[in-house]
């Protein structure tokens, strides 16, 4: 039988299968994809937190989810920077990323598109588990080229020890499990 951690999440009850990810180290698999009850409840409490925006912007790809639910409730749109370069996509900002949950070094991509939605705008950057916060970084990074003012960055959960950071808004937080 699997190990699980149980947990309460905007008021609904998960389970989250452990996974190792080292010799030393396991974390609770969170995954929104599938899970519409999870999504619609964690976006309306993010947004009960949010600061006033213009414009959500999550990574590629577990956030998605959470940034869509987000942008219908609040009416606002969401953008979603992409691990590669589409065809549609015109003159592409890029940053650099390494996420524990990912193996290799990965480019995060926004089309000058889709710039428009960003630039001189109110960004609220969402994600479904904010953990080393390189993802985040990485999307701070590419905000900050295509000129988008930043006024909350949130999350589901905040793993580990960015559960102790001042500058993100997360409803639970996650513990790593030692070995």
């Amino acid at each position: 039988m699997a190990k699980e951690y149980k947990m309460t999440i905007a008021g609904l009850e998960r389970s989250l299968p452990l996974c190792e990810i080292d010799e030393h180290t396991e974390i609770a698999a969170f995954v929104l994809f599938t899970d519409v009850e999870l999504t619609v409840a964690a976006a309306t409490e993010l947004l009960k937190l949010a600061p006033e925006f213009d414009v959500i912007v999550t990574a590629e790809s577990k956030g998605i989810p959470l940034a869509y639910e987000m942008s219908r409730q609040s009416g606002k749109p969401y953008v979603v920077a992409r691990k590669t370069v589409k065809l549609y996509m015109q003159n592409p900002v890029s940053v650099k990323v390494k996420s524990i949950t990912t193996a290799d070094v990965q480019t995060l991509h926004m089309g000058g598109n889709k710039a428009h939605l960003v630039k001189g705008k109110r960004v609220l950057i969402v994600d479904d588990v904010i953990s080393t916060g390189e993802s985040l970084y990485a999307l701070e990074r590419l905000i900050g080229r295509i000129g988008g003012n930043i006024v909350a960055k949130q999350a589901v959960l905040a793993e580990g020890a960015a559960a102790e950071r001042k500058d993100i808004t997360f409803l639970e937080k996650l513990p790593l499990f030692e070995k």
